[in-house]
């Protein structure tokens, strides 16, 4: 069991759990916070869940879910259970199914691109049907990204299974290659997730993934960025 604070994250291990029981611990103002969850709070460049939770002849709608300190909130539109109440959450699929493809997808582009030309994230952003991303890159020529879309939809087509894994901090202080964020961003936490697509890349990540690549579909470039010298941005769509 993997828990931060007071809530167990069920998406930390299973991104596909679109249902689950949980017990309200606490009511705070709109929201409410469970003893466990399978919402994703809004972090990471990644939207919140959004979805119902239900209880006896109740159902509201979670419109947000974000985490304050140790608690991830559920932002309710209705009605509010008492706490100690058993409650069922219920994700929209179809949202949280896009938000996993594009995630993939960026990870495969950020995968790309560091191994391609030694180059990290400064930033991404998913939206409900494109999304962006970052690198610390000087030079973003026509060929690099016509390269850049190959590599990705290469890795696509190759059907690599996607897969979850917990390492002590002190192996992934150990490894920089797991790391490519800024390391103020890394949780102080002393077991860490890494998402590894089989045979091509790994890294530090705490977003929601599909389980194999062809489910991410084509990646389509559609605009780069200038955001610096030493900056510049992708953005993409999913065919």
């Amino acid at each position: 069991m993997f828990i931060i604070g007071m809530t167990e994250l069920l998406y930390l291990r299973d991104c596909y759990i679109s249902e689950f029981e949980a017990i309200v611990t606490d009511i705070k103002e709109e929201s409410v916070i469970l003893d466990r969850t399978a919402f994703y709070p809004e972090g990471g460049g990644q939207p919140s869940d959004t979805g119902w939770i239900e209880w006896e002849q109740y159902r509201s709608n979670v419109i947000h879910v974000i985490k304050k300190g140790e608690e991830v909130h559920h932002v309710l539109s209705g009605e509010l259970p008492s706490r100690g109440a058993v409650v069922k959450g219920i994700i929209d699929w179809g949202k949280r199914y896009r938000h996993m493809r594009y995630h993939t997808a960026l990870h495969i582009l950020a995968g790309v691109v560091y191994h391609l030309y030694n180059s990290t994230i400064t930033g991404s952003q998913i939206s409900e049907d494109k999304a962006r991303i970052d690198f610390t890159l000087e030079d973003l020529s026509k060929d690099k990204v016509e390269r850049i879309e190959y590599e990705a939809n290469r890795i696509v087509d190759e059907g690599k299974n996607v897969k979850i894994r917990f390492i002590p901090r002190e192996e992934l202080v150990n490894n920089p290659e797991l790391i490519r964020i800024k390391p103020e961003l890394i949780p102080n936490l002393p077991s860490l997730r890494i998402v590894e697509i089989e045979g091509f890349d790994a890294q530090l990540d705490g977003g929601t993934h599909v389980s194999n690549t062809k489910e991410v579909g084509e990646i389509k470039i559609v605009k780069t960025v200038n955001k610096g010298r030493f900056n510049k941005r992708l953005e993409i769509v999913l065919l």
